[in-house]
């Protein structure tokens, strides 16, 4: 795969735990209008998927799959989807709300940066591999203005409220994948009458890079070294707000 971006300058550490290549050296958040997070292990502390997991004794086994989809080791993402949503059959919508509330944290940084986007007048957009139960709680919680996630299936009937280790089918799709970050992402900002390029991507994983690739500022948050070595910005230490060392909040 080439580079996301045409390499102006080698990498270079800002600061430590911050690293830098093939951006200007002053940027503004007014540069931008949007701003567009993944969710797991960027905008949040987890990988959703694998703490619902853990409810059916099943992490080990999903967290497996996981790891190797965000590394880049698994070509077909939707399909390492699948095989953890059918683990789950039998979790309980309660056993969501539990890992809601019990597991899922905002990263450190999170609250910070999307307050400071949105008083420059960026509007927010949550992409994820995810899933819609914990994408539009954080929707709400957070102001964000677009989300695009996965639906999980909750049965009827005799196991009203358990998980049949199915997704929904949605309009755009059953499975928001790489590719259908990279399309949301190219669409809001056909929606907002901008180009790409005043668009800022953070992912940690490779169904990032796809979306990462379209953007003017692309900025991995703590990622697996494939991410690292493509993004114009790479956070390695600290929270998400260090981007803000990056790009002026004023």
């Amino acid at each position: 795969m080439q580079h996301i971006h045409a390499m102006t300058s080698s990498p270079r550490e800002l600061s430590p735990g911050l690293v830098v290549q093939g951006i200007a050296s002053s940027m503004s958040l007014k540069d931008f209008k949007l701003i567009a997070f993944d969710m797991d292990s960027t905008l949040i502390n987890i990988e959703c998927v694998d703490e619902i997991a853990d409810a059916v004794g099943m992490k080990a086994e999903v967290a497996a799959i996981t790891e190797a989809a965000m590394r880049g080791e698994i070509a077909d993402y939707k399909e390492s989807l699948r095989r953890r949503v059918a683990l789950l059959r039998g979790v309980t919508v309660a056993d969501l709300e539990q890992v809601y509330v019990e597991r899922l944290r905002l990263n450190a940084g999170a609250e910070e940066l999307v307050r400071a986007c949105k008083a420059a007048g960026l509007k927010v957009l949550l992409v994820s591999g995810g899933f819609t139960f914990f994408t539009d709680r954080l929707r709400d919680r957070l102001g964000i203005d677009f989300t695009r996630s996965n639906m999980l299936e909750i049965a009827s009937g005799a196991n009203c409220g358990e998980l049949t280790g199915r997704l929904v089918d949605q309009p755009w799709g059953d499975i928001c994948d790489g590719e259908e970050k990279r399309r949301m992402l190219l669409q809001t900002c056909a929606d907002l009458g901008i180009s790409p390029k005043q668009a800022i991507a953070m992912g940690d994983g490779a169904n990032d890079l796809p979306m990462m690739s379209e953007t003017g500022l692309s900025v991995a948050y703590h990622a697996k070294p494939r991410v690292r070595e493509q993004a114009m910005v790479a956070i390695n230490a600290g929270g998400l707000d260090r981007l803000l060392e990056v790009v002026r909040p004023g």
